[in-house]
């Protein structure tokens, strides 16, 4: 309720000039106290706009960087609202202001289009996660175990122990590859043996060999498949199963196992060879 300077003048029987100002004076100490109760409002509810967010961000197991972040964001967000929102209780005209922020905003985006790019690469990362932290991926051309997940950037460690630190935008607008997530791998070597060796012979072999070596699994079986005719060998594919972990592992032991246990059986793995047909001129012009 507005109290009019008329009112004043005839409660208190000052001049009109004095009633005025008493007036003015009241309206501006409401203006105040309201512009003050909604920061107060505001930085109560942007407290609690934060706190429910990590709240959220931990019930889903979401990563806690993002959580922080989407936090502060919030947070500045609400209290943004309720500067402007008090600033219109003063009086002020908010709407040019807006416009100066947006415009603002706009310039800065614009300066910043690489690092927004990769920022909002690295939010669909934690939020969506096709890997974690200590997953085995190969992301925009390298592969690597995962050492860290930035809001701009991801950290891999090669196998050769090189840090490789990838723009999250290039993350995302290529094929990413886990190697982790579904906890097994298949571990594929190729064999070659001599033309003549019974093809069911070697198979029996080569695959008492893959169940010998101790990353390989029972579940699911390892098997062999005769994959082709080479031009020096009959060509085989051991496949054996193993924990997405012991992969590198795997392959060796079943390498090492194979050649040990063709040795054994004395079956032949055949050097590569080139036949010449129609040599033999060639051969007497070398003689003499």
């Amino acid at each position: 309720m507005t109290i009019t300077p008329e009112q004043i003048q005839e409660a208190l029987g000052v001049p009109m000039d004095q009633a005025m100002w008493i007036a003015k004076s009241a309206d501006l100490g409401v203006d105040l106290a309201t512009a003050l109760l909604i920061l107060a409002a505001g930085w109560l509810l942007s407290r609690w706009a934060s706190r429910l967010l990590l709240r959220v961000v931990e019930t889903q197991s979401l990563d806690l960087s993002l959580g922080k972040f989407l936090a502060s964001i919030a947070r500045w967000t609400v209290m943004l609202a309720s500067v402007l929102a008090a600033l219109e209780a003063l009086g002020f005209a908010t709407t040019s202001l807006v416009a100066v922020f947006a415009s603002a905003g706009l310039a800065v985006g614009l300066a910043l289009q690489g690092s927004l790019s990769n920022f909002a690469s690295g939010v669909m990362t934690l939020l969506f996660r096709p890997f974690q932290v200590g997953d085995v991926v190969t992301v925009a051309g390298q592969t690597g175990r995962v050492d860290e997940i930035g809001l701009f950037a991801t950290t891999l460690i090669t196998p050769d122990n090189r840090k490789v630190i990838v723009p999250n935008s290039s993350v995302t607008s290529g094929v990413i590859v886990n190697m982790t997530t579904l906890g097994t791998r298949r571990a594929d070597v190729p064999v070659g043996v001599a033309y003549g060796e019974d093809p069911e012979r070697v198979q029996a072999v080569l695959l008492r060999a893959a169940t010998q070596c101790a990353s390989v699994v029972s579940e699911p079986a390892p098997t062999v498949s005769f994959v082709g005719l080479g031009s020096s060998s009959i060509d085989f594919v051991i496949m054996g199963w193993c924990a997405s972990g012991d992969y590198l592992t795997a392959l060796s032991e079943i390498r090492t196992a194979a050649y040990v246990e063709l040795g054994r059986e004395g079956i032949d793995i055949p050097f590569e060879q080139i036949v010449i047909h129609g040599g033999e001129g060639l051969a007497r012009s070398l003689a003499s």
